[in-house]
């Protein structure tokens, strides 16, 4: 398991490193995200490349659940789905 840790909010640098992780070097492990993590981030961090995210303590793991399964699709590729929409079949 990697750890990648976000010091702020605002700091996007560990969405890079997940990327970096999965698509260059092919990690297939865990990633977990920790740090100042709101469930806000929660669906681009899956999108990145991250298994699990620590969240912090005011947030509602409910309702970040309830947020990854609102969004059913992408019109970008990401790495579950490189393909963007418009190059998948119909």
């Amino acid at each position: 398991r990697i750890d990648l840790h976000f010091p702020k909010f605002a700091d996007g640098r560990a969405f890079s490193q997940a990327v970096l992780l999965r698509r260059r070097l092919g990690f297939k492990g865990t990633i977990r995200a920790t740090g100042d993590v709101l469930i806000d981030q929660l669906v681009q961090m899956q999108r990145c490349g991250f298994s699990e995210a620590v969240l912090r303590e005011d947030q509602n793991l409910a309702h970040g659940e309830a947020l990854l399964r609102h969004f059913s699709g992408f019109y970008q590729g990401d790495l579950q789905q490189p393909r963007p929409l418009f190059a998948r079949a119909a």
